[in-house]
């Protein structure tokens, strides 16, 4: 038996843990409502928001959703992200705990407003 991989971010979460699936749709209305622009894609197995450039990404594990951060992310918003459980490259937002709406929409636009402002082609 093959299983399919999804190719859309809807499949995505539809293919996400029960428990995820409320923080993935929050966090997925949350970026589109951000950059309803962009382009959708999966890259790596994990949720893609491009525009062509990388905006943003999260991911659904176990008991957490991963939103991505860069490096940007942190030297703007370290303080905040200091509050939540973090990695050095993504907020760790657990299924038992409320989404952090407010600060991902923030970083998301900071995201987007550093992003269109760019005038070099690299991906990242």
């Amino acid at each position: 038996m093959t299983t399919q991989r999804p190719t859309t971010i809807a499949e995505y979460i539809q293919a996400a843990p029960a428990k995820g699936k409320p923080h993935l749709q929050r966090v997925y209305a949350i970026l589109k409502s951000v950059a309803p622009e962009a382009e959708e894609a999966i890259k790596w197995g994990t949720p893609f928001f491009l525009e062509p450039r990388f905006l943003f990404a999260f991911s659904a594990h176990k008991a957490h959703l991963n939103f991505t951060l860069t490096e940007a992310d942190w030297d703007v918003f370290r303080i905040e992200l200091e509050k939540h459980k973090t990695t050095k490259n993504f907020l760790q937002v657990p299924y038992d705990q409320a989404v952090p709406e407010a600060l991902i929409r923030t970083i998301a636009e900071h995201r987007l407003r550093v992003v269109s402002e760019r005038e070099d082609d690299a991906f990242w």
